[in-house]
């Protein structure tokens, strides 16, 4: 058998190199799987976003209710109360707003945001009316909007009071 000459290897060499570039810049990628319309309700997203909370997962719920609320006014108290959770407070007053202003009857969006000023120990009269809201709305759960409107009115009491030395 004849040895192939140096010409022939340097053939060989730019075609194998011209072959490479050729696959290389042909755009070939992984396949990707993309998903173009939802599996999951978002009643399910919701679903989920719950278990994930109940498990201390938040983000993983955040992400969820964000799914929901394409679809789900209701998943914005959702978020409001995940974003609590983590402590991510201007988040969460910010969806506790955005429930309030697409379901203006849902009466915890009012007691929550109402709950996160007290935390905050911020706009104290308005999370007195806030809670008063609540009661109106929902007088079901009075108990637990009066615990809120309660403890508003303490932490009100204690900052009109004159200092004592």
């Amino acid at each position: 058998m004849k040895k192939p000459s140096h010409q022939q290897y340097r053939g060989l060499t730019a075609f194998i190199v011209t072959l490479s570039i050729l696959i290389l810049c042909s755009g070939c990628t992984f396949p990707r799987i993309i998903i173009l319309n939802d599996p999951l309700s978002a009643e399910e997203h919701l679903s989920l976003g719950v278990a994930y909370e109940r498990n201390g997962e938040y983000q993983n719920a955040i992400e969820e209710y964000r799914l929901a609320s394409k679809r789900l006014n209701m998943a914005y108290l959702y978020l409001g109360n995940a974003h609590f959770q983590k402590k991510e407070f201007d988040q969460s007053e910010k969806y506790y707003k955005k429930m309030i202003a697409k379901e203006p009857e849902v009466a915890d969006a009012y007691n929550n945001l109402a709950w996160l000023y007290y935390i905050k120990r911020e706009h104290l009269k308005e999370a007195e009316d806030l809670a008063l809201r609540a009661i109106t709305l929902n007088p079901a759960n009075e108990n637990i909007y009066l615990d809120t409107l309660e403890k508003i009115r303490q932490l009100r009491q204690g900052e009109t009071r004159p200092f004592e030395q």
